[in-house]
């Protein structure tokens, strides 16, 4: 093909050198209908073709082609032909003879001019996307990974991302009370993909059955919720970009933090960052423009929200209750009776009628238990020879002085000596334990070895009042007797 300066060289001698077409040809050494074609078209017109290609080897198969591409429309797009598997079905079952390349060129071509077209969108002020994406993180010194709940709002660009353990409801409730908190209002309406936290089930015309948890927060903070296709998460591009921009550019290089709590204050920090900047087609920054958002924006509610999930549990025999595949203890009274455990981020709180009976750390590790050791100590004052094989109290880092209490009590009491150890600990359930400690010690010191002296000592310590002990209440503990010194004991002595 000529290239276009010897298009503009010959055009140039023709219309305005004047030269005639057959001396410019003799000149460039062209074709006459060359010159001609050249003052025709400026640039070179390329070649056109007049009629479709010939395939002879390929175009007998194209109608099963295109029957096994259709049939892959309804079939899951993990288990759908590639160009290898359908060139060796045309191959083994049809007798196709041609190579691989021409069936794999064609089916290109089929999938390229079948790829979906999309609309620019123009997004009004006050409406929210939501979405979760991951990540690994370093909490605590173990590499974990790590759920981000992202909001955008794609007025005005301006995003929040907090980081949680897991992607659990109680994680997408207290990530909307976060994100409302942080952009100071509760948007018109959020747009979700179908996610089970907030979609029990889809009904035959395309209606969403919400979840119990999402009704609860829908009703509290009164937005309206929209839902994208399934699998199609173009829908929400707003926060599915948001997503992976979060990853690449907060969340690299990998965060190294002591606690989630650490991380968000990170998440935060940049998402603040973020809104002094200046977007492309944008004359204002995400932060001029976020008052747009805000100003249409609904109140945030009177009352927080309480973001946890609630569940009905019952106490088994062993005193724990079960949630989310880990067992949590309870006190022994309320064995086997029915209880509403509340899953927080972070805490697990089981409470019987109106009365809060258990709180503990949340654990995300599977068949976990988280024991309290205060929990079993009123059954083990009962059942004291299980003390020293007590899966509760295993790991339980008492200060040392417990343990010579423990030796003292057993040496001078026996059984009963145990017994009156676990009563010593059972003061851990009202009293602090720096407190019962000090107790303990001076126990030992003034030699009162006995439940009922530590208490007095204990509340003597508490009130700021002098402790007397009166050991003629105590007979079983050990007492020196000083008798009156005779010249006969000393000649009996002597005697001897």
């Amino acid at each position: 093909m000529k290239q276009v300066d010897l298009y503009a060289r010959v055009r140039h001698a023709v219309m305005i050198e004047k030269l005639s077409q057959r001396e410019v040809g003799r000149r460039y050494c062209l074709d006459p209908r060359t010159v001609k074609k050249m003052l025709t078209y400026a640039v070179p017109p390329g070649y056109v073709r007049k009629k479709p290609p010939v395939r002879p080897k390929l175009d007998p198969f194209i109608g099963i082609i295109d029957a096994i591409l259709e049939a892959d429309k309804a079939r899951l797009k993990k288990q759908r032909h590639t160009s290898k598997r359908i060139f060796e079905r045309l191959r083994d079952e049809h007798g196709f003879e041609g190579g691989i390349t021409i069936v794999k060129d064609y089916i290109c071509g089929v999938r390229q001019r079948q790829r979906e077209m999309y609309v620019p969108l123009v997004h009004p002020p006050g409406h929210a996307q939501v979405d979760f994406g991951e990540t690994l993180a370093v909490i605590g010194g173990v590499e974990r990974k790590v759920h981000f709940l992202a909001m955008s709002l794609p007025h005005s660009d301006a995003c929040f991302v907090k980081a949680y353990p897991g992607e659990t409801t109680e994680a997408f409730c207290d990530g909307h009370a976060a994100g409302f908190a942080f952009f100071g209002g509760v948007p018109i309406s959020i747009l979700y993909d179908n996610t089970k936290i907030a979609v029990a089930r889809i009904l035959g015309d395309g209606r969403r059955q919400r979840t119990r948890v999402f009704s609860e927060l829908q009703s509290h903070y009164l937005f309206e919720d929209r839902f994208g296709r399934p699998g199609k998460g173009n829908d929400k591009g707003k926060v599915e970009g948001l997503v992976g921009f979060a990853r690449r550019n907060f969340l690299v290089p990998m965060p190294r933090y002591q606690s989630f709590d650490e991380l968000n204050d990170h998440l935060e920090t940049c998402c603040r960052k973020r809104m002094d900047e200046q977007l492309r087609g944008h004359k204002q920054t995400i932060g001029e423009r976020l008052e747009r958002d805000q100003a249409v924006l609904q109140q945030l509610p009177a009352t927080p929200y309480d973001a946890c999930d609630k569940q009905p549990g019952r106490v088994s025999s062993l005193s724990l209750v079960r949630y989310r595949g880990t067992d949590y203890s309870v006190p022994t009274r309320f064995g086997h009776r029915e209880v509403l455990i509340r899953g927080y981020v972070h805490e697990v709180v089981i409470s019987c009628g109106a009365e809060v009976i258990a709180r503990h750390e949340r654990s995300y590790e599977a068949e976990d238990f988280v024991f309290d050791p205060l929990h079993y100590l009123s059954l083990l004052e009962r059942k004291c020879n299980a003390l020293d094989q007590a899966a509760p109290l295993a790991g339980w880092e008492l200060p040392s002085q417990f343990g010579d209490l423990r030796r003292l009590l057993e040496a001078r009491m026996g059984k009963k000596g145990k017994r009156e150890y676990i009563q010593v600990l059972r003061l851990l359930e009202t009293f602090s334990l720096n407190d019962l400690k000090a107790a303990v010690r001076e126990a030992i010191e003034r030699g009162a070895i006995g439940f009922d002296a530590i208490k007095h000592l204990l509340l003597c310590r508490i009130e700021k009042r002098p402790a007397r002990l009166n050991l003629l209440s105590y007979p079983y503990l050990p007492e020196a007797r000083v008798a009156t010194t005779r010249a006969r004991s000393y000649m009996d002595l002597l005697a001897s």
